[in-house]
This record gives structure tokens, C-alpha cells and sequence, in this order.
């Protein structure tokens, strides 16, 4: 890991996405808004609706990472105890904080404001806002603990509203080529192209098509102009052992 880097995990919580009933739909849409973002989401964790598994995941990532995100588990049914865990993890208690409680009684009204939905008011000690356009509810931040919604708009909606307070580092940029020969073919010459390339990462990803082998090679490095020298390296290789590809992919 480079000291200019800024690095981030993720939390998925929730028995729904390891039963299977839910797929998870953050995961892919944070890990591309953190890179933009010039941060690298480095680990990813799903945990079960348990506090000592969830305080088992928040502790060690809280202090080996720059940024945790949950997702999940901050509602107002019995079994969203994100809130609960994270204050457990922190060592603090539990307790409503009066701006949450002032937005979401002048949104849904004295006769609609349940305590279902006061429960949504409540965040570990000291912890701070995140607003939710969406559907007012907040999301919570607590030192380098961002704790999220599940539901993915809604989620989407308060990583722009903290877009502002995170610190930044190198984005890493991403180049691919399809290769149309089997990955045994190439490997020798990527493992020889890589260690030529110390500041790039190149990864293959094999693919069977229509029962024709191939490889989809991936090239990240936070210099493109390292990442232009590996490309031409691996299309170089290619051309010499006669293997057709696609044209590469734009830099992203």
C-alpha cells in the first residue's frame, strides 16, 4: 500500500444478503464512487444482524483503514441494531439525538411519528448526521465510521452528502484488453510483463465464449503512463504470438 493512499472497508450487514433472499447492490456502485473519490476500497466484510460480529468486523477495519461504511441495519424494526453494534464497538451508549429527532418529527408529523420511526433518531454518542434527502432518516458518522443505509438510492444519496468531508488521495486508474487465446498461453509473458512493471497490478480473468477460450487482461496503476507502457508490453506479446484482441479499453 502506497503512504499516499487512502483506504477504505465495507461492512455489508445483514442475514438477507447471506441467506441469499437479498443481493447486494453497493458494494460494485461504492467501490467505483471511492476510487473517483481517490480513495481504494481495500476489504470488504458481510456480517450477520449479531453486535458481536458486527463489532468484531468495525473494530479492527476502524483502525487498520482511513474510512469504514456499513450498509444496512439502520431502520426501524427490532433486528436494525447497526446503530447498537457500532455504539458497542465505540464503547459508547446509545442515544437520540435531538436534530434527528427535530427533522424526522417535522417530516412525518406528531401522529405519524411512531416510535418505530423514532428509533431511526438514535445514534451512538457523539456520532454526527448524514443527511438523507431521500427519505429523511439519517445516516451516521462516528470518527472514520460512516454507518449507512441498505437501500441503495438511499445509500447513493448520503455518500454525496459526505462527499465533502473525506480526505483524498490517488485515484487508480484501470485499462483492459480481451485477449483471444487460452490464459495458459499468456501467463509466463504477463508474470514477465509485470515484474518489468513494478508500479502497475495486471490481472487476467479467464472467459470461455461460444467454447472459444480467452482472457480479459486488467491494468491498474495510479500512473497512466505506466499503465500505457504494460499495455503496449501485453499487446506487443500478443502480436508476436499471433493472438488476436480486441482494442483496448479507454482508460478509466
Amino acid at each position: 500500500m502506497d503512504r499516499s493512499d487512502i483506504t477504505a472497508a465495507l461492512v455489508i450487514i445483514g442475514d438477507e444478503i447471506l441467506s441469499g433472499r437479498t443481493q447486494d447492490a453497493n458494494l460494485a456502485y461504492l467501490a467505483k464512487w471511492l476510487n473517483e473519490a481517490g480513495i481504494q476500497l481495500h476489504e470488504v466484510r458481510v456480517v450477520q444482524d449479531i453486535e458481536d460480529e458486527i463489532v468484531a468486523a468495525v473494530n479492527p477495519l476502524r483502525a487498520r483503514y482511513d474510512y469504514v461504511f456499513t450498509t444496512g441495519g439502520i431502520g426501524p424494526t427490532h433486528d436494525d441494531i447497526t446503530v447498537d453494534s457500532v455504539a458497542a464497538a465505540f464503547g459508547v451508549p446509545v442515544v437520540v439525538h435531538p436534530e434527528a429527532y427535530r427533522r424526522m418529527l417535522e417530516y412525518y408529523g406528531e401522529e405519524n411519528f411512531t416510535e418505530a420511526r423514532k428509533r431511526m433518531t438514535r445514534v451512538p454518542e457523539g456520532a454526527e448526521l448524514i443527511d438523507n434527502p431521500v427519505s429523511i432518516a439519517p445516516g451516521i458518522r462516528i470518527e472514520n465510521v460512516f454507518i449507512m443505509a441498505g437501500v441503495p438510492k438511499i445509500m447513493q444519496s448520503m455518500l454525496e452528502a459526505i462527499r465533502g468531508e473525506l480526505k483524498t488521495g490517488r485515484k487508480v486508474w484501470t485499462q483492459a484488453l480481451t485477449v483471444h487465446a487460452p490464459e495458459s498461453k499468456i501467463a509466463e509473458g504477463l508474470g514477465d510483463i509485470q515484474a518489468a512493471n513494478p508500479e502497475t497490478s495486471i490481472g487476467s480473468y479467464p472467459f470461455y465464449h461460444t467454447g472459444t477460450p480467452g482472457a480479459q487482461i486488467v491494468i491498474r496503476s495510479a500512473a497512466p503512463e505506466a499503465i500505457d507502457t504494460a499495455m503496449g508490453a501485453v499487446m506487443n506479446m500478443c502480436d508476436a504470438a499471433g493472438f488476436d484482441t480486441d482494442h483496448p479499453t479507454e482508460l478509466q
